[in-house]
């Protein structure tokens, strides 16, 4: 069916089980937000009060629901407003995709009108980054960033979308998104292993992630026997991780 690239982006959330928005309007994104409004009773817009609240909410909402998180901002002042959020995202690895309309292809790179690079402005604080330029591609992008986002190590993606294409019309097909599996419990056989294995070895380092003192575990690892030999990393935070 054919779909401009708007309807596409929408249908494209819908496929991602995205229930719930954050951001604010603008010019070059009036088309993505025009197509929101029709599927309102499908996909929640929370309005913020400036786009860094929209980053700051959507890295908040991915924290709170293991959902990835969604924020939208328009071009230039709009699009650098989302910069602290994402950076937060990243370095807290946060799954969140963060998806900005930039200027018409023809005044790309010419100084336009609140044009903003954000792409790569936001390079070193993304897993990735898309500039859209052709509508035909923009299904598989969208696909490819919540991927990105949610697999591995999670973090925000960036996806920016010249304003032609959320206008530009293009054959639009529908997929199933299939549940990535990712492990996130042990057994009590691979947890034991894991502790025989610590007094062999000869200089062992623990290291743990920095959202490890968010957690609290029954098993200390004094009692694991070996664990004394272990060395503890200090995290950029100051704190000690045993």
């Amino acid at each position: 069916m054919q779909l401009t690239g708007s309807e596409i982006l929408v249908e494209c959330l819908k496929e991602q089980g995205v229930d719930t928005v954050f951001g604010y309007p603008g010019g070059a994104i009036l088309n993505i937000y025009d197509a929101l409004y029709k599927h309102s009773g499908e996909i929640k817009h929370i309005l913020t009060s400036h786009e860094q609240g929209a980053a700051h909410a959507a890295d908040g909402y991915a924290r709170a629901t293991g959902k990835v998180g969604v924020c939208m901002a328009t071009s230039g002042p709009g699009a650098t407003n989302l910069v602290t959020g994402i950076a937060t995202a990243y370095m807290d690895s946060v799954p969140m995709v963060a998806i900005t309309a930039n200027v018409t292809l023809p005044l790309l790179g010419k100084d336009s009108f609140q044009e903003v690079d954000i792409a790569g402005v936001t390079m070193p604080i993304t897993k990735h980054g898309y500039i859209v330029k052709n509508v035909e591609i923009l299904a598989d992008t969208i696909r490819k960033a919540f991927h990105i986002a949610r697999s591995g190590r999670p973090g925000p993606v960036l996806i920016d979308i010249t304003k032609d294409v959320t206008a530009a019309a293009c054959e639009y097909t529908p997929m199933t998104i299939q549940p990535e599996e990712r492990v996130t419990r042990y057994t009590r056989e691979e947890l034991m292993l894991v502790a025989e294995m610590i007094p062999q070895g000869k200089e062992t380092i623990h290291l743990s992630g920095r959202r490890s003192h968010h957690f609290r575990s029954k098993c200390r690892g004094g009692r694991v026997r070996g664990a004394d030999r272990c060395t503890g990393m200090r995290y950029p935070d100051g704190k000690r991780r045993f």
